[in-house]
């Protein structure tokens, strides 16, 4: 049994001399682990950073074994943003993301594709605003998609402003009401196409937090990924020294 496909390294951990075992996601085969020889040395250690772009092999003798992964880097992620404390959060979140909320082996495109897009903005100034919508339709793929169309209590598309932690929909300004101090903001670039800061992107993933911490990860009874929570308080600094 083998296959051969474009894929994105999630994790790798040295395992034994030299070795790796690694977890990767493609399109086709969805989150994959596999055992990559050499993984871990001098000469290959770089082809397996969280991140990165690679055409990955693997080859088993049976279809659910662990198996094995070869590699030939395609484009070296992790190294382009090492410099850059937020761009390399976001990439690190996004991987440790996908490894906790994906079943492994179940092919989920959508996923791979956003995931795809996120690593080609990286280095741009809406990497920000594309995790969050990434997470977003994350969520939705699991089963667990938000209503952002219209607001729960008016029916209205104007003027959203907040969403329900307990429903995960949309609710207005004026729809808010008392209950504003126990919903979560809802940015505006996720309400339409809209500048964004980093109180923006703070919002945006407290809000997305939220909703994975309470069910793609609430319901495997694990908390979120270190990453992820470094992201936010990365961004929530961002966010407090713009402020001032």
């Amino acid at each position: 049994m083998d296959w051969n496909a474009p894929a994105i390294i999630l994790e790798a951990a040295a395992y034994g001399e030299g070795d790796a075992l690694a977890s990767v996601l493609t399109e086709e085969h969805g989150r994959h682990r596999g055992l990559a020889r050499g993984g871990a040395s001098r000469r290959h250690a770089a082809v397996w950073q969280a991140g990165n772009v690679a055409n990955v092999r693997w080859v088993g003798r049976l279809a659910e074994q662990l198996g094995s992964f070869s590699a030939e880097l395609l484009h070296p992620a992790a190294a382009l943003v090492m410099d850059d404390p937020l761009r390399l959060s976001l990439l690190a979140a996004a991987c440790a993301v996908t490894v906790g909320a994906l079943p492994e082996r179940e092919p989920h495109p959508r996923v791979f594709v956003g995931l795809m897009q996120l690593i080609a903005v990286l280095e741009t100034p809406d990497a920000p605003k594309t995790l969050v919508r990434w997470e977003v339709g994350l969520l939705a793929e699991l089963g667990y998609g938000l209503d952002l169309s219209r607001c729960a209590v008016t029916g209205r598309t104007e003027n959203l402003a907040f969403v329900s932690p307990k429903t995960g929909r949309a609710v207005s300004e004026q729809a808010a009401g008392d209950w504003k101090p126990r919903l979560l903001r809802l940015p505006h670039f996720l309400a339409g196409e809209a500048p964004a800061g980093p109180a923006d992107w703070r919002d945006g993933l407290r809000l997305t937090g939220h909703f994975l911490a309470r069910d793609a990860f609430g319901h495997q009874h694990r908390p979120l990924p270190p990453a992820r929570l470094l992201l936010y308080d990365r961004v929530a600094d961002l966010a407090r020294a713009d402020e001032t």
